[in-house]
Parts: C-alpha cells; sequence; structure tokens
C-alpha cells in the first residue's frame, strides 16, 4: 500500500511538473524527484518482503494494509512539507521576503 500511494503522488506530481515545465518557478521538480524516490525505495522494500513471504505478500490483513496506508500517507505528508520549506527558502516569488522586509510608513 505505502508503494501504490507513494507512486500515485509521484505520478500526480509529476503531470503537474510537466504541465509547467517552462515555469520551474514552484520547485515541482523537486517534490516528483522526491516522491519517484520513495517509490524507488518502496519498490526495493516490497521486493525484499516478497522474498521473505512469498505467496503471502499478496494477501495481507486488512490491519497491515491500514498501517501501510498511514506510513503511505505520512511519507507523502512528509514529502510536501518539506517541499514547502524548499518553497519558502527558495522563495520565488520574493512574497516571504517583501512581507518580512516591509517598511511601516
Amino acid at each position: 500500500m505505502t508503494l501504490l500511494v507513494s507512486v500515485f503522488a509521484a505520478i500526480i506530481s509529476t503531470i503537474i511538473w510537466y504541465k509547467n515545465v517552462p515555469n520551474n518557478e514552484m520547485r515541482i521538480g523537486i517534490l516528483c524527484l522526491m516522491f519517484w524516490g520513495a517509490s524507488l525505495m518502496w519498490l526495493a522494500d516490497a521486493i525484499f518482503e516478497y522474498a521473505e513471504l512469498g505467496a503471502a505478500y499478496f494477501t495481507p490483513e486488512p490491519k497491515d494494509m491500514l498501517n501501510d496506508l498511514f506510513l503511505g500517507l505520512s511519507v507523502v505528508a512528509l514529502g510536501l512539507i518539506i517541499w514547502l520549506i524548499i518553497l519558502l527558502i527558495k522563495d520565488p516569488r520574493g512574497v516571504l521576503k517583501e512581507t518580512l522586509f516591509k517598511k511601516k510608513d
């Protein structure tokens, strides 16, 4: 389930990035790389878990699926938080800088 959640997040972010390629203002490419990296990590985890469990890997308990779903959503949320922090540090539109250094008249 974690693999599916991260792959869907990677696909959605890649589509958004591809539609806005000339305008890289929001740094969506960083978000894509994080989600694709997470997807590769979960793929490696799935391969090793399949090697350990065999066919039982494809019949998880509902409790395990729910835990994996929460873990996948947590990974996506953490990726979005990291992307937001990077976006705030880079401040492509200068909004944060303008707000922080606004002169009071």
